[in-house]
């Protein structure tokens, strides 16, 4: 499975901004698909994620109640928006792939190790 992420840019504090991942494979509903950022300097942390069904979430203290992770099966399409951006929420942000964990989305959050498949990050830039 390649994973492709987009939807990056620049924006301005409180915007919004929707980034998508495109997964080219197959069993793409087979997949646990979550979102991970990474700040210049510091380590990659997780954002969100959602179960094979969409129909389970998880998400970071940080970003509850301003992001929302959802999927498009029909279209193997993950996608995070994004509103309320803060100067804070500033990183790279990579689109990842886990099979066969169910709903049990907090090993995602919690062993990147175990991820099956990173797409290439991109940038969002909040300035204020």
């Amino acid at each position: 499975v390649q994973l492709q992420a987009s939807g990056g840019g620049s924006v301005q504090v409180g915007d919004s901004v929707r980034l998508s991942c495109v997964a080219m494979g197959r069993a793409f509903d087979s997949y646990a698909m979550g979102w991970f950022r990474q700040v210049t300097g510091k380590e990659r942390g997780f954002v969100a994620a959602v179960d094979w069904s969409g129909r389970t979430t998880l998400y970071a203290d940080s970003v509850k109640g301003r992001f929302n992770v959802s999927r498009d099966n029909a279209e193997n399409t993950l996608y995070l928006q994004m509103n309320n951006l803060a100067s804070e929420d500033t990183a790279l942000y990579y689109c990842a792939a886990r099979q066969f964990i169910g709903t049990r989305l907090n090993t995602m959050r919690e062993r990147e190790d175990k991820i099956d498949y990173w797409g290439k990050g991109t940038l969002v830039t909040v300035s204020s």
